[in-house]
């Protein structure tokens, strides 16, 4: 991620959005094909521009197009002078720009996504395993009614699922930029004015929009590889909303999975553990969480980095100062920290370890209290609502007391006395007979693709 997102990944991203700009125009007659195969020539050269150099000479015009437009110049120029003006020709800098931090996303999110694809198919296969292996439901941090362990993974992998879905979407439709100085494509029509310029009338776009700035536009987004947008969007931000938005989602996706298993992972717990834990510099014994404990920490951060984005949709005028250099750093730092949270969770999902063990015997961690719910529920019928429920909480206070069990206490309520046989009431107290329908849900996760795909 750290290439996919780096400064060379960025040069490398703007230099191709410029050559794109120049084919783009070739392709409609405002520049000569030689024009052309210079500037992809110049822009390939290997060497020719350092990102810090770029960096430092940026700072007096506030971006890096400006120096690398003047470096890429100059290499042109060295190879055919003719060609050389008509490199960045009509564009403004924010268009290379945009356009290159949609490249950039584009190629990360494409690593990312094989990532989670990863992860939810790990997921699902602990889901398929466990489909039944009971364990405690936790409401508040306290025990609820008993659940699976199937069921949980299958939570998980809905939650990735939709963040890939989510993703999946956001990328299919990032757009190019190409606005010129104010979002007017103006200069793009004066050129079209000079003669050796001139537009054949049969190049006009198969719609029948003949106007040359939008005719370009399409062009130019063609050659990227892009969406073309409907207008230029140096102050509508929106694309670079999503993007966080989707970002932050997919956090908290992988700081889901990661914050259960730091939970189900503590000692007095021990329902889970990584595959191979992390040590502790002062005690030999620990085997920490690392990886589950490196993505509930990046998870955190996510969110904010979104904030930022979302508080540069407030863009003034034509072209904004401040809210869009804001988006720079900012959605790399995202691009780079998800990434980072689905390569780490691809280990944590598929060398987790289960417990079934543990997870069976902290089902008996309060005496039998875990199934109440289903006790009330079938002997209310029998003894009157509010007869059973106070028969179930007396019997449940003092199976806690005497540390008698809820069925040796039961058999003491007078009320129940009789009224269920004695191997009903040692299967109504059976917490791994009480599991719903968590089998036949994680058969429908499985079967539909997660909480996020409707069912046909």
């Amino acid at each position: 991620m750290a290439a996919l997102t780096g400064d060379r990944a960025y040069v490398r991203a703007m230099l191709d959005a410029e050559v794109a700009l120049i084919r783009a125009q070739v392709s409609i007659g405002l520049a000569p094909e030689p024009a052309a195969r210079a500037v992809a020539a110049a822009a390939a050269a290997p060497g020719r521009f350092d990102p810090r150099d770029l960096a430092l000479r940026a700072r007096s015009g506030g971006n890096p197009v400006i120096p690398l437009v003047a470096e890429l110049t100059a290499a042109v120029g060295e190879m055919d002078p003719a060609a050389a003006s008509h490199v960045h020709r009509g564009a403004t800098s924010q268009d290379i720009l945009d356009t290159a931090t949609m490249l950039v996303a584009s190629r990360a999110l494409e690593a990312v996504l094989a990532d989670l694809a990863r992860v939810a198919a790990a997921l699902g296969r602990l889901a398929t395993t466990h489909r039944d292996t009971p364990m405690a439901g936790r409401t508040l941090t306290q025990h609820a009614v008993p659940t699976t362990f199937g069921l949980k993974a299958a939570g998980w992998r809905a939650l990735v699922l939709d963040a890939h879905d989510r993703l999946t979407a956001v990328r299919s439709a990032l757009p190019s930029q190409l606005g010129g100085a104010a979002g007017t494509l103006a200069a793009f029509s004066a050129f079209a004015e000079v003669p050796d310029g001139a537009v054949p009338a049969e190049r006009s776009r198969s719609d029948g929009t003949r106007d040359i700035g939008v005719r370009l536009l399409a062009a130019y987004t063609a050659e990227t590889g892009l969406v073309e947008p409907v207008l230029p969007w140096h102050v509508l931000r929106t694309p670079v909303a999503e993007l966080g938005g989707a970002l932050a989602l997919t956090a908290g996706a992988l700081g889901k999975l990661a914050a259960d298993v730091l939970v189900l992972s503590r000692t007095e717990i021990g329902e889970l553990s990584e595959g191979t834990g992390g040590g502790s510099s002062a005690m030999p014994h620990k085997a920490n969480p690392a990886r589950a404990t490196l993505i509930a920490g990046a998870a955190r951060r996510v969110p904010a980095l979104a904030g930022v984005l979302y508080g540069s949709l407030v863009a003034e005028d034509e072209r904004p100062p401040g809210a869009w250099h804001a988006e720079w750093q900012t959605l790399r730092d995202a691009l780079r920290t998800v990434g980072g949270m689905a390569e780490t969770a691809v280990s944590l999902a598929e060398g987790l370890r289960v417990h079934p063990d543990r997870m069976r015997g902290n089902l008996d961690a309060t005496h039998g209290l875990i199934v109440t719910e289903r006790l009330v529920a079938v002997l209310a019928p029998l003894a009157g609502r509010a007869e059973a429920r106070a028969a179930v909480t007396r019997a449940g206070e003092r199976a806690v007391l005497e540390r008698t069990g809820l069925l040796e206490a039961l058999r003491g309520e007078p009320d129940l006395v009789g009224l269920v046989p004695e191997e009903r009431l040692r299967a109504l107290t059976d917490p791994t007979a009480y599991p719903g329908s968590a089998g036949a849900l994680v058969d429908r996760a499985l079967s539909h693709g997660g909480r996020g795909r409707p069912v046909p």
